[in-house]
């Protein structure tokens, strides 16, 4: 069987990295996506190289449908058909409702959400014509259960949820499953560089008393894209140290 396609989306950031580096070890042919003109991008293949991973990179802005479209095209072209997609890419634009712009809003809904319409949209339906396929869509706890200061990230992490769902059904008889993670706080370099006493009041606040490990959240998406999730559709894997249950 040839070597299968996963295009990660977001792949560079810290949770992007463990997620392609999980599905490489996999034997995957990685693809991470990031955006144009990304300052970074040249040397973190050099460092996933030196770690032996061999994988590539694929600019376009997610927010953007037509960039999406050649971007899909140029990698079934160039590199081979995409069997897994992880929609991963996200921001955040944190504030209290009441004071929140209508530009954070915008820019959470158009990134967080409206990218799972603008990837999935030309892959899918390669998926289906071939018979197999992984879509692999992170969420968050704060998509399951609500945060305060965060109602733009929840309200498109928890749109993410009935996304997949939704798709699921679509799909599930075609050969490809659609599924959810919802991490908790993960200990990416972005979260550790925050001032020490912050990271310890997260950490405080998740039942466990630790971080997750970007690691773990690269493995379950590995099982998600394996042959052995071939069962698993629609599902909401909670992943978040004890802080909700359900």
């Amino acid at each position: 069987m040839e070597t299968r396609v996963a295009l990660i989306t977001g792949g560079m950031g810290g949770l992007g990295t463990a997620i392609c580096k999980a599905l490489s070890a996999d034997g995957f042919t990685v693809v991470a996506n990031c955006l144009p003109g990304d300052a970074g991008r040249a040397d973190w293949l050099k460092a996933r190289q030196a770690e032996g991973h061999a994988m590539h990179a694929a600019e376009a802005d997610v927010t953007d449908y037509d960039a999406c479209a050649a971007m899909v095209e140029q990698i079934e072209r160039e590199i081979g058909p995409i069997a897994v997609l992880v929609n991963n890419a996200g921001i955040i634009r944190d504030k209290y409702f009441p004071k929140m712009e209508k530009a954070q809003w915008d820019a959470v809904l158009s990134t967080n959400l409206d990218s799972l319409f603008n990837v999935t949209h030309h892959i899918s339906p390669r998926m289906v014509e071939r018979g197999w396929g992984r879509i692999i869509n992170i969420s968050s706890v704060n998509g399951v259960k609500g945060q305060a200061g965060q109602t733009n990230y929840s309200a498109a992490k928890a749109g993410c949820l009935g996304f997949t769902k939704a798709l699921a059904q679509e799909l599930c008889a075609k050969g490809v499953t659609v599924n959810a993670i919802a991490p908790g706080y993960i200990g990416t370099d972005m979260v550790m560089s925050m001032r020490p006493d912050i990271v310890q009041g997260i950490i405080d606040s998740v039942p466990m008393k630790r971080l997750g490990k970007p690691e773990e959240i690269g493995a379950l998406c590995a099982y998600l894209a394996s042959e052995l999730a071939g069962y698993m559709t629609g599902a909401t894997l909670n992943i978040n140290g004890g802080m909700h249950m359900g």
